[in-house]
């Protein structure tokens, strides 16, 4: 029962209707028997200091950030964890007595579910991966994949730019390591190149997800998965759909894939912590999570 002593949890984004985590943390939250709420708030992109001022003024205990947010959220935060500032994104707040600071747990959980794709005994030293994105999606999965040995990563972005800074800003931490941006084209020698050569293909575009517009979710990064690896694995940080046209394309192909449902529930996981001091269930998070899926 919510009452006046119920603490409050959140997630932002544009749209933020599509979003599950309100159905996966408030699970979490009733199993470990929290006084807690958590819901889902569309905050247009021009109101989003204001957001921060109302949740700081409303007590809120955090919230987490998504799409379109993630990197221009960080100037309205009193503090930014390490490895937040690292990555250049922010999807977790805490709001500590009115001190609002930054985290980002998107890598974990990125990790945490690629090797659960691809087995706990596998390794991603020596391994190529491209990358569809640029964003703060992007941001992380590069992040995650370095601190993992990942031999070559290629950054594929429609606005090549974006995909240089991007190679530029990672460099300093990119020691072991290749770095190459690319244009993201369909008939694009450099891109068809990428593709040939990815051990893993990760989609941290929003193309293809649910909530934005139905041309949206017919859409797809333009991937030519004839030309992939037959062992390679694509992996689809979008959780709604659960089987995007990018992933329905690759298992045409015969490639193995993986959407971003465990991403979801180990960088949820993550956050509840740093929120709670406890450790989330994550077995209650997928089951709610998977109850809501079935229902869409």
């Amino acid at each position: 029962m919510i009452t006046g002593k119920t603490q409050n949890l959140a997630v932002i984004g544009c749209p933020a209707e599509h979003s599950l985590s309100p159905c996966m943390q408030n699970a979490a939250l009733a199993a470990a028997r929290l006084d807690f709420v958590y819901t889902a708030h569309k905050v247009e992109p021009q109101d989003l200091a204001a957001a921060v001022t109302g949740f700081r003024a409303l007590n809120y205990r955090g919230f987490n950030v998504t799409v379109p947010h993630k990197e221009k959220i960080m100037p309205f935060l009193d503090a930014i964890d390490i490895t937040a500032q690292k990555i250049g994104a922010v999807n977790t707040v805490v709001n500590d007595r009115g001190k609002l600071t930054g985290y980002n747990t998107d890598a974990e959980g990125f990790i945490k579910g690629l090797y659960k794709a691809l087995g706990e005994n596998d390794t991603l030293c020596g391994k190529t991966a491209l990358i569809l994105g640029a964003g703060g999606a992007a941001r992380a999965v590069l992040y995650g994949l370095m601190g993992e040995g990942t031999a070559k990563i290629y950054i594929a972005a429609r606005n090549f730019i974006k995909a240089k800074e991007l190679t530029v800003e990672f460099a300093d931490i990119a020691s072991e390591t290749e770095l190459a941006p690319i244009l993201m084209k369909d008939g694009d020698a450099d891109f068809a190149a990428a593709t040939r050569a990815a051990d893993i293909t990760v989609n941290a575009t929003p193309l293809g997800m649910a909530g934005k517009d139905e041309a949206n979710r017919n859409n797809m990064p333009p991937v030519d998965f004839a030309l992939a690896k037959k062992n390679a694995l694509a992996y689809d940080l979008i959780y709604t759909p659960a089987e995007t046209k990018f992933l329905q394309r690759a298992t045409a192909h015969g490639l193995k894939t993986q959407n971003g449902e465990d991403m979801l529930i180990f960088q949820g996981a993550a956050a509840f912590c740093k929120w709670t001091g406890q450790s989330a269930n994550t077995t209650v998070m997928k089951e709610a999570l998977q109850r809501a899926l079935a229902g869409k």
